[in-house]
């Protein structure tokens, strides 16, 4: 695996379906699921994890794919993000194919799945915000062939957890065909780890705008009032345009929301400011969320 761990691993498993996973998983409870491997690996070298044993998933063709079901996307969890990135699937769901697009260096997007970067659910996690935003859900495989589903929001916020011996096997994507933006802003020029990003979707059937933000909280914010505040002034019969003034209002709306000023002291004495840093935060995210929905609405 690497010369820094050497003995890492006692035994690798191939299955060739996700039900044989799932079995195998389920045999050796200790053993860790493995497909792209950029988290797992890096945790690896670091020291950090030492599995007993990997069930690679890199045969099991039924999860680098997608279909369609119910006006759905139904997306195999090992789709990578290079394949995300790709025309055909932009048209499908273009900021999912966006936040693909910007997970990285080649390197990573070619080996990197969407299932990994639901189950690592790190805060940077550029897919994260959008599947929040789509109100995706999860199709888990469990033994003995049963497949139960909840949504990513509760995986993500810790509310339902993967039990033992169970995959992700699909995620659940509705197809709106409606403009969906997703923007990021990261440390420096170039792909890299975001500091912030939005995710903007419109749904013209509900007559709803659906916000997600990234990057700045364990997991992805829903700033709801604000979505429904947006919404309401928008003409969802005519042009859609807002005037740039809604849009500065809406980005702000979204920043206060998600990045609070401090609550009061208990004593009644004023409250203290927020860090220069904090508000430096606070700007780029009204920043992000003013111009996903400028895009979305154009």
């Amino acid at each position: 695996m690497t010369t820094h761990a050497p003995q890492a691993t006692q035994s690798v498993t191939l299955p060739a379906s996700l039900d044989e996973a799932v079995a195998a998983l389920g045999a050796m409870p200790a053993a860790v699921p493995v497909a792209g491997g950029t988290d797992l690996m890096a945790a690896v070298n670091k020291g950090l994890l030492r599995p007993s044993g990997l069930v690679g998933l890199g045969r099991i063709s039924e999860l680098r794919g997608w279909h369609y079901q119910d006006g759905h996307a139904l997306l195999g969890a090992g789709l990578t993000h290079a394949r995300m990135g790709r025309p055909d699937f932009a048209a499908l769901i273009p900021a999912l194919a966006a936040s693909a697009r910007a997970a990285g260096p080649p390197q990573i997007r070619n080996a990197g799945t969407l299932g990994g970067n639901i189950v690592t659910s790190a805060p940077t996690g550029d897919s994260l915000p959008v599947l929040a935003a789509l109100e995706a859900e999860l199709v888990i495989a469990c033994p003995d062939g049963a497949r139960r589903e909840i949504p990513v929001s509760h995986l993500l916020a810790g509310r339902e957890l993967l039990e033992p011996a169970e995959l992700i096997g699909f995620v659940r994507v509705p197809l709106l065909h409606a403009p969906q933006v997703f923007l990021k802003a990261t440390g420096r020029t170039g792909p890299g780890r975001a500091t912030a990003s939005v995710a903007i979707v419109l749904d013209p059937a509900r007559r709803g705008v659906r916000c997600a933000v990234g990057a700045i909280a364990p997991m992805p914010l829903r700033p709801l009032e604000a979505e429904q505040w947006i919404a309401s002034l928008i003409d969802w019969d005519g042009e859609r345009g807002l005037a740039p003034d809604a849009l500065a209002a809406f980005g702000d709306y979204v920043a206060a929301a998600c990045i609070p000023d401090h609550a009061p002291p208990a004593d009644g004495s004023e409250a203290p400011p927020l860090s220069p840093a904090v508000l430096h935060l606070r700007r780029t995210v009204a920043a992000l969320a003013r111009r996903a929905l400028g895009r979305a609405l154009s």
